[in-house]
């Protein structure tokens, strides 16, 4: 199994956890005598609801999903309605059709925007857009939709365990998205255009300084900066660097650099 699958696992297992409350309240419901479950849900509607839990229980989660979207569409001013929207965004993200399971957690959202589990939803969204992150040779659209739903999911929820593994998203998504830059920033460098590597590494050090490539970018200005040349510029790339990561490789070799190609050189 690759780290990848690893974690998406245990991303599983959370999401399983909080959309067992779900089911079994569901359950609950089915199995009441009072008069309210009789004139929400008649014995046809449970079944379909036991039916498409069954499905998701043996793994087949695309016939759960089409199932909980049957329960709702043939009764939806039933509490079951509102259950099946969650269990089906969450059959759907099992199935790996994130479209659908976002467009079942955001329909959800949009007819219980106060309910208990609108987090549960947010998350589900986020993790929707987070599972389609690509690697930073490529378009980095999805990644900017992760970061935008894991900010909103913090904002609405910041005190929900969702809102704490979304932090940690957060770092994860902002480090990506550095990467991408310094992609970007290292393939104008090998083409001798100096001006736009530049523009890509400071974007990194301004916007993604606390991610792991700050440190490289800052080397990378100091390259880019000495071949424009713009030696004071790349001095005090070179002093940030040395101030704030001195025992780094980095910094080492801007320190090389800089007295190789531009000795005696300060920082105005």
């Amino acid at each position: 199994m690759t780290l990848h699958a690893m974690r998406r696992s245990m991303r599983l297992a959370v999401l399983a956890a909080a959309t067992v409350a779900i089911g079994v309240t569901a359950g609950c419901a089915g199995g009441g005598k009072g008069k309210k479950d009789v004139a929400y849900v008649a014995r046809d509607v449970d079944t379909l609801y036991t039916a498409a839990k069954e499905r998701l229980d043996r793994g087949d989660s695309k016939q759960a999903a089409a199932l909980f979207d049957e329960v709702e569409r043939q009764h939806p001013y039933s509490p079951w309605a509102r259950r099946a929207q969650l269990m089906s965004a969450f059959s759907y993200y099992v199935a790996r059709d994130y479209s659908k399971s976002v467009q079942s957690a955001q329909r959800f959202l949009s007819i219980h925007p106060g309910n208990k589990d609108a987090p549960y939803a947010y998350y589900l969204i986020a993790l929707c857009y987070y599972e389609q992150i690509s690697d930073v040779t490529r378009d980095q659209k999805i990644t900017q939709q992760a970061l935008t739903a894991m900010n909103e999911l913090v904002r609405r929820y910041p005190n929900t365990d969702y809102a704490a593994d979304a932090r940690l998203k957060i770092d994860l998504i902002n480090d990506h998205l550095a990467g991408k830059e310094m992609e970007i920033g290292r393939m104008y460098q090998r083409s001798g255009k100096w001006l736009a590597s530049s523009l890509r590494f400071r974007t990194v050090v301004d916007k993604y300084q606390t991610t792991s490539h700050a440190p490289e970018a800052l080397y990378r200005l100091v390259e880019s900066y000495l071949s424009l040349g713009l030696p004071v510029e790349a001095q005090k790339a070179a002093a940030v660097l040395g101030s704030n990561y001195p025992g780094s490789k980095w910094y080492e070799r801007s320190f090389e650099l800089m007295n190789k190609y531009a000795p005696g050189t300060q920082a105005s």
